[in-house]
């Protein structure tokens, strides 16, 4: 029994050192900031330990059928006719997807713990921009990180946080989470994230299954929940002249 346990031991030990020696170390000028900094709270990995996908690869509808289930989710984008589907089931284990469609560099990122998929192009002031997870977590989401800043980015609002580029606001680029049949119908042509990401996930299961019960307090949110819907009731947000509604 000592010696299995030793075994085991071994091996997670082993494995953290592997994602330490992978992980980056972050340089982010935290003299800048529009939030208080101890609301930017370590989420569990390490910078860059749930990785991004840089170098993605794509298969037609018919290939994506033999992994993917029909009422299945994932996230559609098309510009300039060049229509992407980028399941849920990829995203939720990498966060981060960093492509160019239609031209265009953009930033795909899907936060687990908020159920957002928000699309972003990724080029500021003439700076194409890649992105990375920082590990960290604002107000329960994503942050990522830009490498050429290594400035602090908050998914939701698209805009830096913390870190030289701090007020920047990313663009946003208009994506829906859809069926994939639904999707599959309206883009034949289209193509779909491959899991060929060059990293072994265990895609198709869902790592944070229990989280999705609505009785949990949100992962790492300060403050009060508010009282009329459930903490982690999905809804659909919109944000216009100043004015937000959920």
């Amino acid at each position: 029994m000592t010696s299995i346990r030793s075994v085991l031991m071994l091996a997670v030990s082993l494995v953290l050192g592997v994602m330490a020696s992978q992980a980056q170390t972050l340089r982010t000028d935290l003299s800048r900031a529009l939030v208080p900094l101890d609301e930017v709270v370590a989420g569990g990995p390490a910078p860059d330990g749930i990785p991004a996908i840089d170098r993605p690869a794509f298969v037609p509808p018919g290939t994506a059928d033999g992994w993917l289930r029909p009422k299945e989710p994932v996230l559609a984008l098309d510009i300039n006719g060049d229509a992407r589907a980028y399941p849920l089931q990829i995203l939720m284990w990498h966060e981060i997807v960093n492509d160019t469609v239609g031209d265009k560099p953009v930033v795909v990122t899907y936060c687990p713990l908020c159920n957002s998929g928000l699309v972003f192009e990724r080029v500021v002031n003439g700076v194409t921009l890649g992105f990375g997870t920082s590990g960290k977590l604002y107000k329960s989401d994503l942050v990522m990180y830009d490498r050429q800043s290594h400035s602090l980015w908050s998914q939701m609002e698209g805009q830096a946080i913390v870190g030289e580029r701090t007020g920047v606001r990313l663009t946003l680029v208009p994506a829906n989470t859809i069926a994939f049949d639904d999707w599959k119908a309206t883009y034949p042509g289209g193509k779909v994230l491959s899991r060929e990401t060059g990293h072994q996930r265990r895609y198709g299961m869902n790592p944070y299954e229990s989280y999705d019960e609505a009785s949990r307090r949100p992962f790492h949110f300060e403050g009060r929940p508010d009282g009329r819907w459930p903490p982690k009731e999905r809804v659909v947000g919109i944000s216009l002249g100043g004015t937000d509604r959920a």
